[in-house]
């Protein structure tokens, strides 16, 4: 090693032991940008730069906003900023960070503006511009309609870059070499004669600016992003020592669960819990918001008390007969949206078609039960919970604790599962209700199976009337008409936004088709709020796809077409006739062939074309075969790619089949799997998915492959048997193996 090896070797040693949290780096740049949440509470010699990256004696920790929801959020945020980083995704630690306005999602509030994803029009690019100041300006650190991938894409790997050159500038600085002179190398900083690993450098970043405005390297130099990879939690996963919400375990904690009226609001008029107090391991019985909680020294103990509680509950809760009928009668009422009206559809000549669909309501229902640990005092409050909103819980809990916002730590822990649930917070406020009862414990609530299934904020229930023509062959005129309660106003109004204007995701994924006909009309119709509805994966486009693909094709069959062909003819966005030519080819295409059915959606900004072959037998209808293709942009990991496709897919197909909540008067009639079922692995089909990377805006997987699946399916069962499949579940009107 030369003199400049040593010395820097020397003086790198030096107090690296007693620095014990270290410093971060990011991107921080975008004007005035909060605060660096990574600052709060550091001690004296330590140094927090900015927000992605921290560094500390044991190594390098990389914050990763977005939650892992199973969805393998967590891996490929790494996986962005240790490209840049030069450091190995498997040896580094990972931490969700703060809730902060820094971790801002700039890509969620496109969403729900009427922007087509594939418009590159001014207005639209202008739109697009602005939501990223909304989603700064709101503080919208969420995660959230496949966005993950498509904001963090260089947000990442530039504070991975920022990072990276700092430590080089660090290094530069005390060994008299200009910084191009050097590079990196599995977490260390390399020179000619010498090296240091990047924790060493940390007394020599005090006196260091952040390199800002980095270039970032050409794919052709990535060594980890595009080619297949494990995902982080993989081995963790594997042996069962990943630590979901529902596993956090603190000093002194108390477990919790509640039991509340099935009727939203509707109160409590009498309660006897004497028998639940009695119960061994029970502590207490408290009041909260429309029924009670149990507090008790294991979540066995807690449940098994609550199931004694009685009491009469207030209130009286819609049908769904009657919930039909006002969706149904919405539909000649006043429209909530018009974003699609080209033509005259009421003129349009050919031979005239009609059908009406509807779908059911559908509860999000993830494998992890809702939980949430909360620990209050008077002068500050804890929360550990599985989020996707980390900012709206700590708002919420607030406003019961009567503190600030500030005064609320939120620590985002993984979650066994989510489809849209973990946008919500009731849970968490109820164990803040529970907290601020007992304070200076740590109350650790799990919602039972029941209790979380009967108090869903559901995929909203929808009903859509096709109108449309088709002549000499052709499909010439479409009108959609859609009725449903607005995911918007249900779920904003529930964190304090007031939603406003007309609800883009009631008709997401009609709308906004790629298809050009000389008259076409997509209109949405907003039914009054009566149940709590949310985000359920993948919107409005989870209807909306079945709806529009459905009647699409009941239109190219009248007219005589070929369903692969029709539709290449009527759609006018190259990326998404890719799509569908690249399916057709992997499927070998030749018509329907009594027993198959395709269907093409774009959703998210991704096109996704699939089809399904199935196969009639005496026990039913078999699924034999998917083929899945879909552009996202560039395939950053194509493994987590093909799981999130297939995935979507197979979960549109279950909840097709045969899932669905209903109301009779009381509540939710649905309460576990056994009444709300889902796919079975017999009866999955084998799949190939083929993910493109023709280039454009970088999008994300995890929603865009389910809206396709469930009219794919349908259309298939029509080649097969004649039978239109027009309501969800399927399994109402047809027999399946």
């Amino acid at each position: 090693m030369g003199t400049a090896g040593k010395i820097a070797r020397r003086t790198f040693l030096i107090g690296t032991a007693a620095i014990g949290a270290g410093v971060a780096f990011g991107i921080y740049a975008y004007r005035r940008d909060p605060g660096n949440p990574l600052t709060a509470g550091l001690a004296p010699g330590e140094a927090a730069l900015t927000p992605y990256v921290l560094l500390d004696a044991e190594g390098v920790t990389l914050i990763t906003p977005r939650i892992d929801l199973g969805q393998g959020a967590a891996s490929i945020q790494a996986h962005l900023l240790a490209e840049e980083l030069d450091v190995d995704p498997a040896k580094v630690r990972l931490a969700s960070g703060p809730a902060s306005p820094v971790y801002h999602n700039g890509s969620v509030a496109a969403e729900g503006m009427p922007l087509a994803a594939w418009d590159e029009g001014l207005i639209a690019r202008g739109g697009r511009a602005a939501s990223e100041v909304l989603g700064k300006f709101g503080g919208l650190h969420v995660t959230g309609g496949s966005t993950t991938v498509a904001d963090a894409y260089d947000r990442l790997r530039a504070a991975g870059a920022s990072a990276r050159e700092t430590l080089k500038a660090a290094a530069a600085t005390r060994l008299g070499i200009a910084r191009e002179d050097l590079r990196t190398e599995d977490g260390r900083v390399v020179w000619a004669d010498g090296s240091a690993p990047y924790a060493e450098l940390i007394p020599l970043l005090a006196d260091v600016e952040v390199v800002q405005d980095v270039p970032l390297r050409d794919p052709s130099a990535w060594r980890w992003l595009g080619q297949p990879h494990r995902r982080v939690d993989v081995a963790a996963k594997s042996v069962g020592t990943y630590r979901f919400g529902g596993d956090l375990v603190l000093p002194d904690m108390l477990h919790a669960t509640v039991v509340t009226n099935p009727l939203r609001g509707g109160g409590v008029v009498s309660m006897h819990a004497s028998e639940a107090e009695a119960m061994r391991g029970v502590e207490a019985v408290l009041p909260i918001t429309d029924g009670a909680a149990v507090l008790a020294d294991n979540d066995w103990r807690a449940f098994r008390a609550a199931r004694a509680i009685r009491f009469e509950s207030g209130g009286e809760g819609p049908t769904s007969d009657a919930l039909w009928k006002a969706h149904e009668a919405a539909l000649d009422g006043d429209r909530d949206s018009a974003f699609t009206d080209e033509g005259d559809v009421d003129a349009a000549p050919g031979t005239r078609i009609e059908a009406t669909y509807r779908v059911p309501f559908l509860h999000h229902a993830p494998l992890e039960p809702a939980n949430a640990t909360v620990r209050y005092t008077p002068e500050a409050t804890e929360v550990w919970t599985a989020t996707q909103a980390p900012i709206f819980v700590a708002r919420s809990v607030a406003r019961i604790t009567g503190q600030e916002a500030e005064q609320v730590t939120v620590n985002v822990l993984p979650a066994g599962g989510s489809f849209g649930h973990r946008l919500e917070d009731e849970w968490v406020r109820q164990a803040a209700e529970i907290a601020v009862q007992v304070p200076g414990r740590p109350v650790r609530l799990t919602l039972s199976r029941e209790q979380d299934m009967t108090h869903g904020f559901y995929r909203p229930m929808a009903v859509a009337r096709g109108r449309g023509t088709v002549e000499n062959g052709r499909v010439r005129a479409l009108d959609l008409a859609v009725a449903a309660q607005s995911v918007a106003e249900s779920q904003m109004g529930r964190v304090g936004f007031p939603a406003f204007g007309p609800d883009v995701a009631l008709v997401a994924g009609a709308w906004d088709a790629p298809y050009a006909l000389p008259d076409r009309r997509i209109t949405g119709h907003r039914v009054a709020a009566t149940v709590p509805v949310s985000s359920w994966r993948s919107v409005g486009a989870s209807h909306n796809g079945f709806f529009l693909e459905s009647f699409l094709d009941e239109l190219i069959a009248e007219a005589g077409a070929d369903p692969v062909e029709e539709r290449l003819r009527l759609i006018s966005h190259e990326p998404s006739r890719r799509v569908l030519e690249t399916v057709a080819e992997m499927a070998s295409w030749n018509g329907p062939e009594g027993k198959r059915g395709v269907a093409f959606v774009y959703s998210f900004g991704v096109p996704v074309a699939q089809i399904m072959e199935v196969r009639q037998t005496e026990a039913g209808i078999v699924m034999d075969k998917l083929w899945i293709a879909a552009e996202v942009g560039r395939v950053l990991d194509p493994v987590n790619i093909e799981a999130q496709l297939s995935g979507g897919a197979l979960f549109g197909i279950g909840h097709a089949l045969s899932s669905e909540i209903t109301f009779d008067g009381r509540g939710p009639e649905q309460t576990n799997f056994d009444s709300y079922e889902s796919l079975r692995l017999w009866q999955t089909p084998e799949i190939e998915v083929r993910a493109l990377g023709s280039g454009g805006p970088i999008r994300g997987a995890g929603e865009p492959g389910l809206p396709p699946a469930a009219p794919a399916l349908a259309n298939a069962v029509f080649a097969a048997t004649g039978t239109r499949l027009r309501r969800m579940p399927f399994a109402a009107d047809m027999r399946f193996a």
